[in-house]
């Protein structure tokens, strides 16, 4: 893959991270990527990728030639590097017991209005058995809330490396795949009453389960 040192164009410690992760998944997890050209080139957007494992937000945001933002649970906020790393490669902390729920969805504005990426899960968890999950509507409220395009993405291969509960396994082959980019029209049904958000999250996912792995090539 030619990345074409994209990474002079980030920030730089999220451009050292965005390096050095893409080289471990070409030595470690060297898999296919299919799709890139479905990943929009200017403007705001969302990922909402399957969730399978710990990798997942690392490996698919070193596909992306643009910096994105990230979630993660409050509580990996701690004193010392943890909390100084997440900060500067600029993750969004998420308050799973419901708190500082209006923080974080300006934080999302703000970075969608830098006309940068955001990488969602709308499972919410990562799946116990490597099967999809059914999604939870957070992702469809971020979604309707901000009207962009929203690009589906299936990572397969992932569970396998290290799964809920699993150790890491290294050489384990994971693939990505990027959808067609899903337009607001597509998603977002606001006469859908309480269940907007809900119908919303179960149209994307339908989108991620569509995306198939790639064929093997033969050497």
């Amino acid at each position: 893959m030619n990345r074409s040192y994209q990474q002079v164009e980030m920030r730089p410690v999220y451009g050292f991270f965005h390096y050095l992760t893409a080289v471990l998944y070409d030595i470690a997890f060297r898999g296919e990527v299919a799709g890139l050209e479905n990943l929009p080139r200017a403007g705001s957007f969302l990922l909402a990728a399957n969730h399978a494992s710990y990798l997942d937000p690392f490996l698919i945001g070193a596909q992306v030639e643009r910096q994105i933002a990230f979630f993660a649970r409050k509580t990996l906020w701690k004193p010392g590097l943890s909390s100084w790393w997440l900060d500067l490669v600029g993750t969004i902390p998420v308050d799973r017991d419901g708190g500082q729920a209006l923080s974080a969805i300006k934080r999302v504005l703000r970075a969608l209005k830098d006309d940068r990426g955001l990488i969602l899960f709308p499972e919410g968890t990562r799946t116990p058995d490597g099967n999809l999950q059914t999604p939870k509507p957070g992702v469809g409220m971020i979604a309707c809330s901000t009207q962009v395009p929203v690009v589906p993405v299936r990572i397969f291969g992932s569970y396998q490396a290290m799964g809920k509960g699993q150790g890491l396994r290294f050489d384990t082959p994971i693939t990505i795949v990027f959808g067609r980019p899903i337009s607001p029209a597509e998603y977002d049904d606001p006469t859908a009453g309480k269940e907007r958000y809900q119908v919303a999250s179960n149209r994307i996912m339908a989108r991620i389960a569509l995306l198939q792995e790639p064929p093997v090539r033969v050497i």
